[in-house]
């Protein structure tokens, strides 16, 4: 994968922030919900499980708009074809506060804001891609998925104390005052991606459906959707009934917040090491295993811990371990499979997630004990963690990285 520019251009900072913002701001949206999944099923006289749907409406509308999505980066650009999702965040983000007393006017919102995430969330790679050099990209990418995290840390730890506060309809609207002004930022500070070197120009990019067609007859390729299929899912699962698998143990709405709070600083913190690391050692494979090794001790933790201190101890371990590969993961899948285009194979990725997702959500609520517990689904998590190590063992190092100067 040749580097885009002859030499990095500074404005791709700012791009990036920019980016950043809106990846945070999306992810703040997705998981709202997550942290007072039980005060929320009162106030709208619903079931827990309604509530968790709103999260998991984001998987099921992923599904449908994932590839429309990738395609429209693909040949837009980022600035039309991301914008595109940032409208529809700066609308649906306000219209959910402005409607926050009613769960179906909530429920359509969150629809509208569904369709937006993989305009987001597809064009990671895109964006390191064409503003900054291979020896970049993974920090690049570490960056953004940073910024998801950060998203997430504010929905987790602000939204009980915002819904204490000013209830679940005022806090829904701060949430959309705050989804205007990134909207307008982003518009403000994205610029078209500069042009491409001789060396990129010399190697054409294939079309989607073609670059879909190529990806699915890469053996690591194959391996590393099997591995998102399982990784994301679990995350997914986790992060929507991070309240529904402590409440059980005694844990109340806002050590819920914390722990999910801290499970993402762990990642931040885990995604200012290890794609910078995975960048100057030229390793994709390596980090990706030590990773996922090191992710295992916290998801057993999660399911058993039964005191707070300990718990926050497994939720930075996993945080740390388990959600600082996933930069690393998109790029080694935009290096294997070239020429297909960037948004095309990071969307075919969360693509996998995010179905996984949906089942592990089901399941986890489908096998819930009498007594409200989720452990029995989290030993079968836990399970696919181990088969997740196993399977990273047979990747092959990425040769673009290693031949890289």
């Amino acid at each position: 994968m040749p580097n885009a520019v002859e030499s990095p251009n500074p404005y791709r900072w700012i791009m990036l922030l920019t980016y950043a913002l809106i990846q945070a701001i999306m992810q703040m949206l997705w998981i709202t919900f997550a942290p007072i999944t039980g005060d929320a099923a009162g106030f709208y006289g619903v079931s827990a499980l309604q509530i968790g749907f709103l999260a998991m409406s984001f998987m099921i509308v992923y599904i449908f708009v994932s590839f429309p999505a990738s395609w429209a980066i693909d040949t837009f650009g980022i600035r039309k074809g991301v914008g595109f999702g940032v409208v529809l965040i700066g609308i649906f983000g306000l219209l959910r506060g402005v409607m926050g007393n009613d769960y179906t006017f909530v429920m359509l919102s969150m629809i509208g804001l569904a369709v937006a995430q993989p305009f987001i969330n597809n064009s990671i790679t895109a964006l390191s891609a064409k503003w900054f050099p291979l020896q970049e990209r993974a920090t690049a990418a570490g960056l953004a998925i940073m910024a998801q995290f950060v998203g997430i840390v504010i929905g987790m730890a602000a939204t009980p104390f915002l819904t204490i506060q000013f209830g679940i309809p005022g806090m829904l609207t701060i949430y959309g005052v705050i989804s205007i002004i990134g909207a307008v930022c982003f518009f403000l500070f994205i610029k078209p991606a500069p042009a491409q070197s001789e060396e990129a120009a010399a190697v054409p990019r294939i079309k989607f459906f073609e670059g879909l067609r190529h990806l699915l007859k890469v053996k690591d390729m194959v391996l590393m959707i099997t591995m998102i299929f399982i990784g994301l899912g679990i995350f997914n699962a986790i992060t929507t009934w991070i309240e529904q698998i402590i409440a059980p143990r005694g844990f109340s709405i806002v050590q819920a917040g914390t722990l999910g709070a801290v499970m993402m600083v762990g990642g931040i913190l885990g995604c200012l090491v290890v794609p910078p690391l995975s960048d100057k050692l030229r390793k994709r494979k390596l980090p990706v295993i030590v990773c996922l090794v090191g992710s295992l001790p916290g998801l057993v933790g999660l399911t058993f811990v039964t005191s707070f201190g300990g718990l926050l101890a497994a939720g930075f371990c996993m945080g740390f371990f388990f959600m600082s590969i996933g930069p690393v993961i998109f790029q080694y899948g935009t290096e294997v499979s070239y020429p297909t285009p960037e948004a095309t194979s990071q969307g075919v990725l969360m693509l996998s997630g995010q179905i996984s997702g949906i089942i592990f959500i089901f399941g986890m609520d489908m096998f819930r004990t009498e007594s409200g517990s989720m452990t029995p689904f989290l030993l079968v998590l836990i399970g696919l963690g181990v088969l997740n190590i196993l399977l990273s063992l047979m990747l092959k190092e990425s040769s673009m990285i290693e031949s890289s100067q």
